[in-house]
């Protein structure tokens, strides 16, 4: 709901690549804000929608991979404390159903050249959830490094946090922003115009922080430059 524009850009790569993209209006949050605030019992009902929504779906794409790894990690958990077995039923059959963007093109697609164009100096943040949980590796990285006018540069002690974290940002925001100083720190010695993740969450954190900072670095999500085009697209 906050960047739209990231589920435009999904929905144009997966069509350029031939496939036939369906939004489930019906879909809400996976719980992952309320789980990782202590309201177990609130995300229940939210996971409950989860499952409703994309009942009898091939394969569910989703461009976040701390949504991913709330799904994964967290939805057999909360299936198994209700003690429903049409509930656990429907987690095993939907969890193997469900892809990070990144994992979906380069694991179940096996394509990192999407037909990308897009001229601009780029950095990768690899987001906590993303290496921590999937195990995402190099993936982003692979397809960033197959878009056509696109310079790649690494980022220095790349897997360090970003410090947001959700509701630590709120709660612990001198850790947050400490850690948030170093990151922008790290990104700021490429010299890159863009940087990109494949998490929204971390990149607003990010991108607030250069704002204060008045600096022209933007912030993209993978999917966005993925989605460009010699013919049209992000610029």
């Amino acid at each position: 709901m906050l960047f739209p524009e990231t589920g435009k850009a999904v929905v144009r790569v997966l069509e350029r690549l031939g496939h036939i993209v369906e939004f489930p209006r019906a879909q809400t949050c996976c719980g992952q804000m309320h789980y990782n605030t202590g309201y177990h019992r609130e995300a229940v009902p939210v996971m409950r929608q989860f499952l409703e929504a994309f009942d009898g779906a091939e394969i569910i794409c989703v461009p976040s991979s701390s949504c991913v790894a709330m799904i994964r990690d967290h939805y057999p958990k909360m299936a198994a404390q209700e003690d429903d077995p049409e509930i656990m039923r429907a987690v095993q059959a939907i969890v193997p159903r469900v892809f990070e963007f990144a994992e979906l093109l380069t694991d179940k697609l096996n394509t990192t050249d999407v037909g990308a164009f897009f001229p601009h100096k780029v950095t990768l943040h690899p987001s906590c959830h993303s290496l921590r949980s999937l195990h995402a590796g190099d993936k982003p990285a692979r397809l960033l490094q197959q878009v056509r006018g696109l310079e790649f540069v690494p980022l220095e002690d790349a897997a360090q946090c970003c410090g947001f974290g959700g509701t630590f940002a709120i709660k612990i925001p001198d850790v947050s922003g400490a850690m948030l100083s170093d990151k922008i720190g790290c990104l700021l010695e490429t010299g890159a115009e863009v940087c990109t993740a494949v998490d929204n969450s971390g990149l607003m954190h990010i991108e607030g922080g250069l704002h204060r900072q008045g600096r022209a670095m933007r912030c993209m999500h993978l999917a966005e430059i993925l989605a460009a085009t010699e013919s049209g697209g992000a610029e």
